[in-house]
């Protein structure tokens, strides 16, 4: 019997968030409800509860869900607990500057940047206009990348023409980062043609800039030189960095396994960690030489973890096992309509095939049919149509930047 353990009651495809953010697709698409996903499955139970304690002398999984606490014994384990976002110590920063790891923080996001330019129609102040159609996003990863394009793109074509009092198409979309180059990963080439598009969209990128204080109003930037200088913006969005999961540290307090700077496990050739056979780390919360940070390396950790332990119950041994071994099938990244940048095994491709080929491999990772039929509509829709994005739905309280104002 297999029992599933989640704070949510869905499966979240993470690499499309931003398209939930600036309202290309619903949020279903990309995360349907686990227990519809494995209805099928009879041996299969889905619990509820955001797991705070793991017990490996007891081999026992604690989760609470509001008052309630459920206590669940294991023969194998497998934790995937992910990572959130890392304000290298200043997280505070998070009041003000949303990062955007779940459903909640697009659909916070949405509010936020949607409700920026609300509130700039109705303000008669020119620099407060200013400050709410400056945006401004930390971190030139991919994720940052896509969301500074798709901003840009949104301003200068979705809502040209419909408010009365401002004009879109003037907002700042401003891409920061303490590195020197955008999409660092991606290669010397690929990342200037992520920064050649990205300013031809209009999109402002600073780099060598570092970001050492954020409130309501705006962020202070810390340039290579030391010097700083301060950027009025209402709506921020964080994209920089990482910090996996606190289960790490637990795991590392009751087995000695090493963490790295991101608390994340440094586990055994074979996903484990030490006198825990079949313990499994996978995912963002796992460690290992040559597997990045992306959903390749935790679906493929997933199913080597699924078959050690189903090779268990035909009687291999820990030592019989081979060693993890990541296949690396590339990088991409989108940047607005028609334009993307990837990495394919060595094989560098950008503008519309690029955006071609993101295209087919994100679909095709989508669960259900209907999600990618779906998807694919909205996709041609906004491709045919630029000014169509059909889920820009927000609520009033949404409008509003959630951070408080402390002086008003």
């Amino acid at each position: 019997d297999v029992t599933l353990i989640a704070k949510t009651t869905h499966h979240l495809f993470q690499p499309m968030l931003y398209q939930v953010a600036t309202g290309i697709i619903a949020e279903g698409e990309i995360a349907p409800a686990t227990r519809v996903i494995l209805r099928r499955e009879k041996n299969i139970a889905v619990l509820l509860g955001d797991v705070y304690d793991v017990n490996l002398a007891d081999k026992t999984v604690t989760s609470r869900l509001l008052e309630r606490v459920t206590v669940t014994p294991y023969d194998s384990l497998i934790i995937a607990a992910g990572a959130d976002q890392s304000y290298f110590g200043n997280d505070h920063f998070a009041e003000y500057a949303p990062g955007m790891k779940t459903i909640d923080h697009a659909l916070e996001l949405r509010g936020r940047i949607l409700g920026a330019f609300e509130q700039a129609e109705l303000s008669d102040d020119p620099e407060e206009r200013a400050k709410l159609l400056t945006f401004v996003v930390v971190g030139a990863g991919p994720t940052g990348v896509e969301l500074a394009g798709q901003i840009a793109e949104m301003s200068d074509k979705t809502l040209k023409g419909t408010f009365r009092n401002i004009d879109p198409t003037e907002a700042r979309v401003i891409l920061l980062d303490a590195a020197p180059a955008v999409l660092p990963p991606f290669g010397e080439k690929l990342g200037r043609k992520a920064a050649e598009r990205l300013t031809k969209m209009g999109v402002e990128i600073q780099l060598n800039a570092m970001v050492v204080d954020v409130d309501y109003d705006g962020l202070v930037v810390k340039e290579k030189d030391g010097s700083t200088r301060r950027i009025e913006s209402q709506c921020k969005v964080w994209s920089a960095g990482v910090q996996a999961s606190p289960l790490g540290q637990q795991l590392a307090e009751q087995s000695g396994v090493e963490l790295d700077r991101a608390g994340r496990v440094k586990v055994l050739p074979d996903l484990t960690i030490p006198d825990n056979p079949y313990v499994f780390v996978v995912g963002d919360m796992m460690a290992v030489d040559g597997v990045p940070g992306v959903a390749q390396g935790a679906i493929q950790g997933g199913r080597y973890a699924a078959d050690a332990i189903k090779a268990g119950l035909r009687g291999q041994t820990q030592e019989q096992r081979k060693p993890f071994s990541y296949f690396d099938k590339g990088s991409m990244a989108t940047i607005g309509a028609r334009e993307a940048v990837a990495d394919v095994r060595g094989i560098k491709l950008t503008g519309w095939l690029g955006d071609f080929i993101w295209c087919y491999v994100h679909v095709m990772f989508l669960i259900g049919w209907g999600n990618r039929f779906g998807t694919l509509y909205n996709w041609l829709r906004s491709l045919r149509y630029a000014r169509f994005r059909g889920h820009r739905l927000i609520s009033v309280t949404a409008s509003y930047d959630k951070a408080v104002d402390p002086e008003k």
